[in-house]
């Protein structure tokens, strides 16, 4: 964010309490922010969300503090613990006790950063958005058209994005972010949409020219 120009300046400006992660303050200046993590920074008011980029990069995407108060978190595991309390696990190693039976491995829950508790979720159904978070497609934003089940081996998803370009990836690497085609998170430049070379050095080419 070029805020700090060394790493001298990175710890001041941690230990001074500026950095809030999940709204949580993190003095460690090796403390890892991850996938859908959200950084606030009080004294400028900012708010930033961690997604991946259509490159497959992370990318810090700035948010309004009314999106800062959330996070979208991946259901990892559901199982039943002692004296048969059903706990839930997620993506980013959170715990939830006594979630709502509907909810399934796989579903996006949404999390009030506040309070820890979940206040809405998403099924993994077709028909909704999701984003990529891992393999070759890394970064895409599209439509679950539907899902292959291969037992003994991986689910295979096939996501279609808004430019009707269709791809298919792993069940571990799809990270579901809307219901039908309204993303819950505001999306970076580019809406997920990649674009193949060709369509790359056209749209440089036509940036050049309106430059030049």
């Amino acid at each position: 964010l070029k805020y700090a120009l060394t790493g001298d300046e990175v710890k001041k400006i941690c230990m001074q309490r500026f950095i809030k992660i999940d709204g949580k303050v993190r003095t460690d200046i090796t403390y890892p922010a991850g996938f859908m993590d959200v950084i606030s920074i009080d004294k400028t008011g900012e708010n930033f969300r961690l997604i991946y980029d259509t490159k497959g990069r992370f990318a810090v995407h700035r948010i309004t503090p009314e999106e800062a108060k959330y996070k979208l978190c991946k259901v990892r595991k559901i199982f039943v613990g002692t004296k048969g309390i059903p706990h839930l696990v997620t993506h980013d190693a959170r715990t939830i006790r006594y979630p709502d039976p509907l909810i399934k491995v796989n579903d996006t829950i949404q999390i009030d950063l506040e309070t820890g508790k979940i206040t809405d979720f998403i099924k993994f159904d077709t028909g909704n958005l999701c984003m990529v978070t891992g393999g070759a497609n890394l970064g895409r934003i599209g439509v679950i058209t539907n899902r292959e089940r291969h037992p003994g081996s991986f689910d295979v998803v096939h996501v279609k994005d808004a430019n009707g370009n269709s791809f298919a990836t792993r069940l571990s690497n799809i990270f579901v972010i809307g219901k039908g085609n309204k993303p819950w998170i505001s999306l970076p430049r580019g809406k997920g949409i990649r674009l193949t070379i060709a369509e790359e050095r056209d749209k440089r080419l036509a940036a050049k020219q309106s430059s030049g």
